[in-house]
Order: C-alpha cells, then sequence, then structure tokens
C-alpha cells in the first residue's frame, strides 16, 4: 500500500479534508502520520523517508531541494487549493512529480457568486438599494433595468473561472463579450462568445466581471479611462485581484459617476485601509473575499484530490494535473 501523509494549515484542514473524504482516503493508502502543519513538518523531514504522495490545501509546503532530499519516494503532490506557484520548484519538476490542484473546484464557488452578482446587477438591484435606504420609499414603476433579456456581460480572461462563468451564463438571453488575448477566434465561437477589446467591452457591456489571473503583466491592466467608458448604470464586479485594478483611478471615476456601482470581493490590499473611500462610497458594494471557497464549500476541493488519488492509484492519467508549461502561466 502506498503511503501517504496531510500537510497543511490546521485552521482548514477538516473543511477541506471532512471526515468522510479521510475515511475513504485510508482505505487506498496508508497514513503515516498525523495531519501536520509546513512549520511542524520542518521541525521533522524525517517523516517523509516514506511518503509516496503528499495530500496538501491552503499552506502546503514548498518543495525545495531541501525537503526534496527527505522525501526520496514522493512521486505525486495533491494540493487541494489553487495555484501551486509558492509550492512547486525546479527541483521538484526535475524529479517528474505529478501536481495536481483543486483550482477548478475553488473556481465553482467564484462562478457562481459571480452569477449571482450579474444577475443581481443587471436588475439595478444594488442602485434601488442604496436609493430606498436614501429615501425611505419605493421607486415608482416601471423600473428603469437592463434585467438579462439581450443584455451584454463582458468577461475579462477565459481563465478557470472565467469559462466556468460563461457556462452558467448559457441559459440566459444574454449576449456575451470576451477579452482575452490568448484565445483565438475559433475557440471562442466554440465558447458562444463575441472577442473584443477591453475599450469595447468596457462601452458595450451592462456588466464587466474581472477573472484576469494576477501576473506582473496584468498589474494595474484595469485603470480608470476603461471605468468612463461605462454606459450608464453599468455595473463591474471584481472576485479576482485587488491589484489589477488601478484602484485609485476607479475611486476617482466611481466619486464623478454614481450611476455605475462597483461590486468588489477584493481589493488592493485586503482588505482597504483604514480611512479608504470605498467603505464608504454609496456605489460601491465590498465583500471579504468570500467569492471563493469557503466553510463546507471547502470539502469540494478535497474531494477532487480524493478522486485524484484514485486515478493515480489506477495508473490513469490526473484529470486536473497541473504541467510544467501551465504552471509557467499560473498566477
Amino acid at each position: 500500500m502506498k503511503k501517504a501523509i496531510y500537510v497543511m494549515n490546521d485552521d482548514t484542514f477538516d473543511l477541506v479534508y471532512p471526515r468522510f473524504i479521510r475515511d475513504e482516503v485510508e482505505e487506498l493508502v496508508e497514513i503515516v502520520s498525523p495531519p501536520l502543519t509546513n512549520a511542524e513538518l520542518q521541525q521533522d523531514l524525517s517523516v517523509l523517508k516514506d511518503v509516496d504522495v503528499l495530500l496538501s490545501g491552503w499552506g502546503g509546503p514548498k518543495l525545495d531541494e531541501n525537503l526534496l532530499e527527505h522525501a526520496p519516494h514522493l512521486k505525486a503532490f495533491l494540493y487541494a487549493a489553487g495555484s501551486i506557484k509558492s509550492i512547486a520548484t525546479d527541483e521538484a519538476w526535475d524529479r517528474d512529480i505529478l501536481f495536481s490542484t483543486a483550482a477548478h473546484a475553488n473556481g465553482i464557488p467564484v462562478a457562481e457568486f459571480t452569477l449571482s452578482q450579474i444577475l443581481f446587477c443587471l436588475k439595478n438591484g444594488w442602485g434601488f438599494t442604496r436609493g430606498i435606504r436614501e429615501n425611505y420609499a419605493f421607486p415608482p414603476k416601471p423600473f428603469a433595468v437592463k434585467g438579462s433579456y439581450r443584455s451584454k456581460v463582458g468577461i475579462i480572461s477565459l481563465s478557470t473561472i472565467g469559462r466556468r462563468t460563461v457556462e452558467l451564463l448559457r441559459p440566459f438571453d444574454i449576449d456575451v463579450l470576451a477579452y482575452d488575448p490568448f484565445v483565438s477566434k475559433e475557440e471562442a465561437e466554440q465558447l458562444n462568445v463575441q472577442l473584443c477589446s477591453l475599450e469595447e467591452m468596457f462601452e458595450q457591456a451592462d456588466v464587466v466581471s474581472l477573472h484576469t489571473p494576477l501576473l506582473p503583466e496584468t498589474v494595474g491592466m484595469i485603470n480608470g479611462d476603461h471605468f468612463r467608458l461605462m454606459k450608464n448604470r453599468a455595473s463591474f464586479i471584481n472576485t479576482a485581484r485587488g491589484a489589477i485594478v488601478r484602484e485609485n483611478e476607479m475611486i476617482d471615476v466611481l466619486q464623478e459617476r454614481s450611476d455605475i456601482t462597483a461590486v468588489l470581493d477584493v481589493t488592493d490590499p485586503e482588505p482597504p485601509e483604514i480611512g479608504s473611500p470605498l467603505y464608504t462610497m454609496d456605489n460601491v458594494v465590498l465583500t471579504p473575499h468570500l467569492a471563493g471557497s469557503e466553510g463546507e464549500e471547502c470539502g469540494r476541493m478535497g474531494q477532487y484530490m480524493l478522486e485524484e488519488l484514485k486515478r493515480w492509484l489506477n495508473g490513469e492519467p490526473l484529470k486536473w494535473q497541473v504541467t510544467k508549461k501551465q504552471f509557467g502561466k499560473m498566477a
């Protein structure tokens, strides 16, 4: 029987690997140690001497040369979280260690959150909420809302989460615009999205949703000029990373234009600094980076890695494997 160990943050361990998942894991492999945090592992790396597979999650260890010297049999690293940018190393790739992540599992609740906000914004829900709070009255009908019928939604980056959001939008009568310089026209047609520039998207879309990974070349890619192009009563949703937006420029435009709304699940820094206008602006909705897996949703990530473990033990290709080439583009 192959040998395994859990290494990750202890405060989320039971959420990511709930008891029913651990029971299945223990039927498949021998767990050689109680769950460890990375700090505990570093105190005694000898526990890795017989380990074949490392099951991890948030707070997982970096597979550097020192760790790998103590893990001569390690063949697979199953990460019940998103990016392995801080974990995989050249030494690990040279050892041909297999990496798999639950990025797709973590993307499911983000896309669901995004869908909920897209539909609510198309109803001008946040605008009405503000008006009712200010006026202590309901506005007269007919309401000035775009709604989902024949509206335009812009998706910035057809990443894992961007594509999932596109899938969730399919049942609705919505035209989807997309900006992604790495997607071909043919692939866009298959996804039933219309490629456009960032400027065209901000000019045309009723809702713009950001899903770009945070990379050196994407820092500050969304600026004040983009927000100035937005249609009357349009909305912007950010569930990616705050640093992709030039926040001060965004704030300036939002202060000038009370008709547009920003739904921000991420900011830079996070949370915003004390005294930031984001806390008090009527047309800004702040949520505490909750779009990703939270609470019992985290168990989906552990379930994905359980299924990967079964594939690995059966000699099957991993469904969610990260290759070295993919790693180079990872946020």
